[in-house]
């Protein structure tokens, strides 16, 4: 018996020898933690800020809460700080973050900064704040001083950042992110509840805007045909997310918002490869998000239909970057009341951008604050923008009211009424068809619905060759020969491009280049005082529905010309400009909702600055202002669901 034991004892010595004598190669990333408090959720990075000297006082708190504790950091400039100081600044606090609160005062760390070590030197009483149970004192220098805010502190000393989670509830992302120490991304590894995906910021208290970082702090929710480095871009097709790996780089225009301070929060949410869909009919792959104005179920237009959603939707987002190649930036905008633009083409480099048509694509924002619109728009554009406050007397209007019969209609009047007082313009009527008809080129006889009839078509067809032959190809190879599933709007066109002969897109090159040539020399020509000799307004939004759950025939291909097109196929600006909001009774609440009123400005090519200018003067005119997230671009409140 003893014998038959031995020989399996025996085998499992050796192959635990064999174990122990071998090198086991693993890779073990801390990424951070989640914790409640006060009843919301935060995400505790795995990064360590800075490390102090753990107090009598703050030990035994931190024993007591297991080894975490939360804690407000304040800067005292002397030895004067007290509880005055202190009150001032929680106030300050609580008005200006949206990630601090109350719960951080369990404990105070009092950091006095350009001022001596003191020994004996004992913190300050802060006995009226009776939510502070303990107070510490640190000194630091410049090189280590802690950003004031809310943190997390260890048993050891170690202090993390606090980063508020909250839930996107909406659908405007794809996948939210938290930022590697070498500048990389990575998935964020945390949720809440709300049936959503959880989305992580940091307390705005940590940043300050200097001439370097004018973005500090600033959170940014990115379009998903962005590359980011150690992120997968999805282009809104799930075989091409799961197909290729995470990106080697980040895009230039993204970079250059990092550099300047832009906190990324996520890659949000586009129809597929940028393609203009519909809710519910097109949207395959992905669910389209909710718009959240109204009664909740308004389509969000697309291409940035992510970074719409999310910038309607949501105080603690800031800034979103979309893309525009035929009205994906000012679409989206116009129906959730938000500042958008399509810039003059040319203005921020393509790398690292999903193409659809390069004599199209260009990046822009979708925003509800125009100063942090202007001031990223500045650090995207770089020298490709100069600021002026020169304005052209003339004002053209593209199909405007005349008469007040609604509403939308009353807004645009009154709007139009006051930027002709302030600018002492004149207003004119500008019919594109006849303006063409009277001073087209000579060598051209058709009209201009006739020429640029199928230009948008055919130019976006190019995303056969740039995209999906390339795609096709490397999926086909690696799966015995199969494709990837393809929505029904960009496999639509995808097959009308096939059908072309090859001469059709050379033909459409040359007619945008008739036209853009037309534009700029008789409708908005090049000033050397105000930059553009005039603006072009055309209604942007009147509060029309578009509902989500309609059904809806086939889809088909984006021929014709209208006003929208005048930017696209001109390369000039097209800035969308939220006015208001009109009623209108929904089929989805049976009740009175409200939806955005928007006017959409035009100018000469290169002339964004001028109209970024004219929109700093409107807003300290009290002509225009922000909006709000939510329900109501006026006036907030909460999202119907």
């Amino acid at each position: 018996m003893v014998a038959r034991c031995y020989l399996p004892v025996a085998s499992a010595l050796l192959l635990l020898s064999q174990f122990t004598s071998t090198t086991f190669a693993f890779k073990f990333t801390p990424t951070g933690q989640t914790v409640q408090l006060d009843g919301s959720s935060y995400y505790v990075p795995p990064d360590v800020v800075s490390t102090i000297t753990v107090s009598k006082h703050l030990k035994k708190a931190l024993d007591s809460a297991g080894g975490l504790l939360p804690f407000t950091v304040v800067n005292a400039g002397s030895f004067t700080y007290g509880e005055k100081d202190f009150s001032q600044d929680i106030a300050a606090y609580t008005a200006r973050d949206d990630v601090f609160s109350k719960g951080f005062m369990e404990a105070v760390y009092v950091q006095y900064s350009n001022v001596s070590n003191q020994r004996g030197f004992s913190a300050p009483r802060l006995s009226s704040n009776s939510s502070v149970s303990v107070v510490t004192t640190g000194f630091a220098s410049n090189t280590s001083t802690i950003p004031t805010g809310p943190y997390f502190v260890t048993s050891t000393g170690a202090v993390h950042e606090a980063w508020k989670l909250f839930s996107d509830v909406q659908g405007a992302f794809l996948e939210t992110t938290i930022t590697n120490k070498d500048g990389t991304f990575s998935v964020l590894p945390a949720n809440v509840e709300g049936q959503s995906l959880a989305i992580a910021v940091p307390s705005r208290l940590y940043f300050t805007k200097t001439e370097e970082k004018p973005l500090a702090g600033v959170r940014l929710g990115i379009k998903d045909i962005y590359d980011i480095a150690g992120l997968r871009t999805s282009n809104g097709n799930r075989a091409w997310y799961h197909f290729y790996p995470a990106a080697n780089e980040t895009a230039v225009t993204v970079q250059r918002l990092i550099n300047a301070g832009a906190v990324i929060v996520g890659k949000m949410k586009t129809s597929q490869f940028a393609n203009g869909e519909v809710a519910t009919a097109d949207w395959v792959d992905y669910h389209e998000p909710f718009n959240p104005r109204g009664d909740g179920y308004q389509d969000t237009s697309s291409s940035s239909s992510g970074p719409g959603a999310g910038a309607a939707a949501y105080d603690w987002l800031d800034l979103t970057l979309g893309s525009d190649t035929g009205g994906s930036i000012r679409n989206p905008s116009q129906v959730q009341g938000l500042f958008g633009n399509r810039p003059s083409w040319g203005l921020a480099p393509l790398d690292g951008i999903m193409p659809m048509a390069p004599q199209l694509d260009t990046p822009g924002f979708l925003t509800r604050h125009p100063d942090i619109w202007i001031a990223a728009s500045k650090v995207l554009y770089s020298d490709n923008i100069t600021m002026s406050h020169s304005y052209p007397s003339k004002i053209q209007t593209i199909n405007w009211p005349t008469t007040n019969d609604s509403v939308a209609d009353g807004l645009l009047l009154n709007f139009l009424d006051k930027v002709t007082t302030m600018l002492n313009a004149s207003t004119t009527t500008l019919n594109l068809t006849e303006k063409w008809s009277q001073t087209h080129p000579v060598n051209v006889t058709s009209s201009v619905l006739d020429l640029m009839n199928l230009t948008y078509a055919v130019l976006i067809g190019q995303q056969t060759t740039s995209l999906r032959d390339p795609f096709y190809a490397a999926y086909s190879a690696a799966n015995a020969g199969r494709v990837p599933f393809i929505n029904p709007v960009p496999m639509t066109r995808w097959a009308w491009a096939d059908s072309l002969p090859k001469s059709y897109l050379p033909a459409a090159i040359a007619n945008k280049t008739i036209f853009e040539i037309w534009i700029s020399e008789n409708v908005l020509v090049a000033d050397d005082k105000t930059c553009s000799d005039s603006l072009a307004f055309y209604v942007g939004g009147k509060g029309s529905t578009n509902y989500r759950n309609a059904y809806r025939k086939a889809p088909g291909i984006p021929t014709g010309f209208d006003t929208s097109r005048v930017s696209n196929m001109g390369s000039g600006p097209d800035f969308v400009i939220p006015i208001g909001e009109a009623p209108y009774f929904s089929n989805i609440t049976l009740r009175t909702e409200y939806l955005p009123v928007s006017v959409d400005i035009l100018a000469a090519k290169g002339c964004d600055g001028m109209i970024f200018g004219l929109v700093q003067d409107l807003v300290k005119a009290g002509v225009v202002k922000g909006t709000r997230a939510g329900y109501s671009g006026v006036t907030g409140e909460q999202i119907l669901f």
